[in-house]
């Protein structure tokens, strides 16, 4: 039905690497960041490169990429930070992840999850959505939509329950026009239930 979920969406090598693809995927697609890192990653995977490397450079190589200039700044302020503060390695703790320029709740807990397969609950827009009309949260922002997921499922489930989540959001549960016909979950849903009664 769509792209194994098991699989991380961003691709990376190292959890340097990981952390530098999740800040640029904000605002932007997957598929776009991975055309860029696969390049970028080629030229410039540690945080010493990316400090060293020129802003202008920096931003030309992720331009095509939204609100570039400011992730460039957050890149290469984020790789000096590793550098002078943790040993050149990405931290495996939340709250020392959202100490850095660029990175959110979300982007620390999807670092956790996919660079260190800690577990975490990263929510993004498709979590959000498919996990409150499914009735697996019942919230109005992603904090408590995170929260009540962290509560309502297993936590060695966490990691591949919001890579299933997002697979099941992009591919089906879709934000305007939802595939309900085809959606195996539909009897389960609420949503559903509330548009079709």
């Amino acid at each position: 039905m769509y792209k194994d979920p098991s699989e991380n969406m961003l691709e990376f090598e190292t959890p340097f690497e990981g952390l530098i693809a999740t800040m640029l995927s904000a605002q932007s697609t997957d598929v776009r960041v991975n055309l860029v890192t696969s390049k970028l990653f080629k030229e410039a995977n540690t945080p010493e490169d990316f400090a060293k490397m020129d802003i202008k450079d920096l931003e030309n190589w992720i331009k095509s990429i939204g609100i570039y200039k400011n992730k460039a700044k957050n890149i290469k302020a984020t790789s000096q930070i590793l550098l002078d503060e943790y040993n050149g390695e990405v931290p495996k703790e939340k709250k020392e992840l959202i100490k850095l320029p660029g990175v959110g709740v979300k982007t620390a807990n999807v670092v956790l999850a996919n660079a260190f397969d800690i577990p975490a609950f990263p929510v993004d827009t498709h979590v959000f959505r498919v996990s409150n009309r499914l009735g697996l949260a019942d919230a109005d922002n992603v904090t408590k939509t995170e929260k009540q997921l962290e509560k309502n499922v297993e936590e060695e489930r966490w990691n591949l329950t919001h890579k299933q989540l997002i697979s099941h959001g992009r591919a089906i549960c879709k934000a305007r026009s939802p595939k309900c016909s085809e959606c195996k979950l539909s009897k389960l849903c609420l949503y559903y239930r509330s548009n079709n009664d």
